[in-house]
């Protein structure tokens, strides 16, 4: 089974039509959106003029039988202290929600279908190269 977890990012320019995001969405078996995603958005949306609409799209978006919204858990929580504090000592911190966001997807073994490089300083997560 196929698992990917869309970035924010990764989510924003699959509604630009970026192919390389739609195709990889074709190929998931499961598609998986973190809440922490889902908040960066929302907030986004507030901050936009088509809110409304925007919001629109995306509760379609995740209606679709293979889209799962992953809430935090306490498992999800100890994976987030773990990554966290492993960037803290290599000195290479990235934002705060990212890490919750790289915990869901190591927490479900997805790959992070994501533009922002600096996931890759996150150990053992699995990022998507533009398949």
């Amino acid at each position: 089974m196929r698992q990917i977890l869309l970035d924010t990012n990764a989510y924003v320019r699959f509604l630009a039509g970026d192919e390389r995001v739609l195709a990889s969405l074709a190929g998931a078996d499961r598609v998986y959106m973190s809440v922490f995603v889902l908040g960066k958005l929302n907030a986004g949306f507030r901050a936009g003029k088509k809110g409304r609409e925007n919001r629109r799209i995306l509760e379609s978006f995740l209606e679709k039988p293979s889209v799962a919204v992953l809430e935090a858990t306490r498992e999800t929580a100890e994976i987030f202290g773990i990554v966290k504090d492993s960037l803290r000592k290599a000195g290479k911190p990235i934002p705060v929600n990212d890490v919750w966001i790289a915990a869901h997807a190591l927490e479900t073994g997805s790959v992070l279908v994501t533009y922002d490089g600096h996931f890759q300083a996150v150990a053992g997560l699995r990022v998507w190269e533009g398949e």
